[in-house]
């Protein structure tokens, strides 16, 4: 049986989270005023924070006069280092002076993935350990990871979000984890296979 591949499973990264230091202290009025409302949001009334919106890579940045800065919004790591770098460079083009280079750790990789084959979620919700299913409440089944120590939320479609991963390597790991983890006991299904004894299960709900 041939070996699962991250490719096989559409496994994309939708967003990367990096938190970044500067080690200074930062004036957001001053960049404010600089970038004159373009691009620039600051309403220290609603968020102590300014939005910096970069177009390539496309990113969000709240930037603290702590000279704390978190990036959102980045496809892969690399272009969450590009978008901070760009951003820093953006500032002190402007005449901001920032001292040091700007350290960067990524926080949080967020990624969807496809299986390509219905999961049956109240069977996986009886046998695994470490699981949340409140169909009522939120349609997919959330699964805790614990290595790596990663969050992915189930459905039955067989669509996969997964969540917290700090790496790609991470986030491709615990993806084709989940898919064998799922595969062993038998939780994958084709639409129309009925051999898992779906038709039981299927809960009918009507309005009244």
């Amino acid at each position: 049986e041939k070996t699962i591949e991250p490719k096989d499973l559409d496994i994309k990264v939708v967003n990367v989270v990096a938190s970044v230091t500067l080690d200074q202290k930062l004036d957001l009025i001053d960049i404010m005023k600089t970038f004159n409302y373009t691009r620039v949001e600051y309403r220290p009334k609603q968020f102590p924070g300014l939005v910096f919106r970069l177009k390539k890579p496309k990113t969000a940045h709240l930037i603290f006069s702590t000279g704390k800065m978190v990036c959102t919004g980045a496809k892969s790591k690399k272009l969450a280092h590009r978008a901070v770098h760009k951003v820093v460079r953006e500032l002190k083009n402007e005449g901001i002076i920032i001292l040091k280079k700007p350290k960067i750790v990524i926080q949080n990789m967020v990624a969807s993935a496809n299986f390509k084959k219905n999961i049956d979620l109240e069977t996986a919700f009886d046998i695994l350990d470490n699981t949340m299913y409140e169909p009522e409440q939120f349609p997919g089944l959330i699964y805790r990871m614990k290595n790596p120590k990663t969050v992915l939320l189930l459905f039955s479609s067989g669509k996969i979000v997964c969540t917290g991963a700090k790496s790609e390597e991470m986030v491709n790991e615990s993806v084709i984890n989940m898919y064998n983890i799922l595969q062993d006991y038998e939780l994958l299904f084709t639409p129309g296979d009925f051999s898992n004894q779906q038709v039981p299960r299927i809960k009918l709900t009507f309005k009244r």
